[in-house]
């Protein structure tokens, strides 16, 4: 009797914790909210992937996963090719972009921006062997390099005379000068100061002035305003309590006032 009774005792337990396991902790699970950020990550110090890892480094990285955390969100990062970003946001495949993208005029009718997050510029890269190319009026007639849907690509298009190849990522653009199959690459300030601080200064150098100062923004789906709007506030109370610093520092050295 007293086994049929400590069976009937077990069963019922074991019942109670199937219920709980498929109850609780599982919808505690499920309900927490998620946020898909694309990017390309190829684009340090904003985001890549360092050799044999998984995970998604750089400023941008940090700063997603810093506003989701803000806002209650478990992040999830989506690596895609940086032409395809704006297409996944609006067909609803991510819900957010971190990806070094510039603020203008034509990506405003496509997408809806969040604050400025950081200001940058762009800058000639050249070996150190050029002498001809000292600013971007020696590049017409020129063979120059750049990736593909980026600011830096509108720019060179922009030169006269100029041979432009666009590349998938913008290791491919830096290798083809390295090879000498181009006679410059233009990019992002931050992006050639990075590569140039990790070793490539000992081949080439920036050239001339700093070109066409731009604001890099968090994008979401045009019209997603509510998101924008949270975002907006997480970005303002992650500049408030101190951490925006703290990671502008670790990617960039000291923080620009």
């Amino acid at each position: 009797m007293k086994k049929i009774l400590f069976l009937v005792m077990a069963v019922l337990a074991a019942a109670s914790m199937m219920i709980a396991g498929c109850g609780g902790g599982d919808k505690k699970a499920d309900s927490q909210k998620v946020l898909r950020v694309g990017t390309e990550p190829t684009f340090a110090p904003f985001e890549f992937q360092k050799e044999g890892s998984k995970s998604y480094d750089g400023f941008d990285m940090d700063l997603a996963r810093a506003i989701g955390k803000q806002l209650g969100y478990k992040v999830e990062i989506v690596s895609m090719g940086f032409d395809a970003l704006i297409p996944a946001l609006n067909s609803g495949n991510i819900d957010m972009v971190a990806a070094g993208m510039s603020i203008n005029d034509e990506r405003k009718q496509a997408v809806t921006f969040s604050d400025p997050y950081y200001t940058s510029g762009l800058t000639i890269l050249v070996n150190k062997d050029n002498t001809e190319v000292k600013s971007i009026k020696d590049l017409e007639g020129k063979r120059i390099a750049c990736q593909i849907g980026t600011t830096g690509e509108k720019t060179a298009r922009s030169v006269a005379g100029a041979k432009v190849t666009a590349f998938n990522t913008n290791d491919e653009a830096v290798m083809e000068l390295k090879n000498k199959g181009v006679d410059a690459v233009i990019n992002d300030g931050p992006v050639v100061g990075y590569y140039l601080a990790q070793g490539g200064n000992k081949t080439m150098m920036t050239v001339g002035d700093v070109m066409d100062a731009e604001q890099y923004g968090l994008a979401v789906k045009k019209g997603n305003d509510q998101l924008a709007k949270d975002i907006n506030k997480a970005l303002a109370e992650l500049k408030k309590n101190g951490e925006y610093d703290k990671l502008y520092k670790t990617w960039f050295g000291e923080v620009k006032k």
